[in-house]
């Protein structure tokens, strides 16, 4: 434990790191379920849950007891070996998500990146694509990580700007527009990479059939479909997966953040034997994906969400918040959107900067993070309960009532 307090931690911050990150000044140094602790003793209820990585909630007991017993055991072996906890996370995830392999890595851009090389290597020995003039369809406002790849398709300037020269090979249409799509396609498409919902956008919501639509799209034109389901999946927005809400099947599912339980890097790309056969050994790696200690967590942490039903939690409590935010009828909010625990508040621009509200939220012991200058996201921990709901209600209803 250290003796600093938080304005000391703060500037030390602020002197050491690099200044790729503003935080909201509170530093937090104990967690437990949907609550926080900064080193002073204050308490705050946690809405962020580490972008969605927290959603079994902060140091689940059974994912702390996995990540102990695994850590006297074995850590590391890289796949150079066989281990004893990669085979049984592959089959638990592959029965899980409805496919037949996973290929498991660490981050979620690591996981985006998978599923980008899957479809270019599919579109080039499947498909029959011309060598290197592989296209991938995605969207305005997507968010899929941080790497020089995939920020070539980013349309946030903040994310994109002085990082050139670009990736090519990916073709950028409007987000909930169907015509854009299919005016996009030719004979170099090899893939769609699609977020269920854009959660970085300010939890945009698309139009009900417009995964259906996306689907028979790339059915019709023989190319995969790839969601993005790291910030969405594992029960976020009411189902296990956001694509579920399509009554769709994708080629590819991607997943990440709360895979690991909100305690280790855990992700992975799931798809069938045609789709991610196409790797051979070699052709792509991660020293620690696959480790035998990720593993054990990520399996326990699969194992809470369906032990404690947290998808259908999720689902019911979703609604009744969206419902409590509606009900206030805030001259200072817009448009209050959303699936399960994963709100977006827009905010009328009279009402001025979202950063305003999430720090007087954090004064009375709410965390929650702007996005877009515009927008509160909301999305706490799904072991959340409707007593908490109404609490944290008290304080929205003080900020922004």
């Amino acid at each position: 434990m250290t003796n600093l307090n938080s304005e000391q931690l703060m500037e030390m911050e602020h002197k050491y790191g690099a200044h790729n990150y503003h935080p909201l000044e509170v530093v937090i140094s104990k967690a437990e379920g949907i609550w926080v602790e900064d080193p002073e003793g204050n308490k705050y209820m946690d809405m962020l849950s580490a972008y969605s990585a927290v959603n079994q909630g902060h140091r689940h007991p059974a994912i702390i007891k996995a990540l102990k017993n695994q850590a006297d055991e074995l850590t590391l072996t890289s796949r150079a070996f066989f281990n004893d906890k990669w085979p049984l996370f592959a089959k638990k995830l592959a029965e899980l998500t409805e496919k037949d392999m996973i290929l498991p890595m660490n981050t979620g851009a690591e996981a985006v990146e998978t599923a980008i090389k899957t479809m270019r290597k599919w579109g080039y020995l499947k498909k029959g694509i011309e060598k290197n003039k592989a296209e991938i369809i995605v969207f305005e406002e997507n968010f899929h990580g941080r790497t020089t790849t995939v920020i070539s398709f980013s349309t946030d300037p903040v994310a994109k700007d002085d990082y050139g020269p670009f990736t090519p090979g990916f073709k950028i249409v409007p987000y909930n527009d169907l015509e854009a799509v299919k005016n996009a396609i030719n004979e170099n498409t090899a893939g769609i990479l699609v977020e269920p919902i854009q959660g970085e956008a300010g939890v945009v919501v698309p139009d009900d059939g417009y995964l259906k639509g996306l689907s028979d799209i790339s059915k019709e034109n023989n190319i995969l479909l790839a969601v993005d389901e790291i910030q969405t999946g594992f029960a976020r927005t009411g189902k296990m997966f956001a694509f579920m809400y399509g009554n769709i099947d994708p080629d590819i599912i991607i997943m990440g953040k709360a895979l690991g339980g909100g305690v280790f890097p855990v992700s992975a790309v799931a798809a069938n034997n045609d789709i991610l056969g196409v790797f051979k050994p070699g052709s792509h790696g991660s020293t620690f994906g696959g480790n035998p200690l990720g593993c054990a967590v990520a399996i326990a942490s699969i194992e809470v969400l369906l032990d404690e039903n947290l998808a259908a939690k999720s689902f019911e409590l979703g609604k009744y918040f969206r419902e409590q935010l509606l009900a206030m009828n805030s001259d200072k909010i817009d448009i209050v959107r959303g699936k399960g625990l994963l709100i977006g508040i827009v905010l009328n621009e009279s009402a001025g900067k979202a950063r305003i509200y999430t720090t007087k939220l954090k004064e009375k012991g709410l965390l929650c993070k702007e996005t877009h200058d515009w927008i509160i996201r909301f999305a706490p921990p799904l072991v959340i309960t409707k007593e908490e709901i109404d609490q944290a209600m008290e304080s929205i209803r003080e900020v922004l009532g």
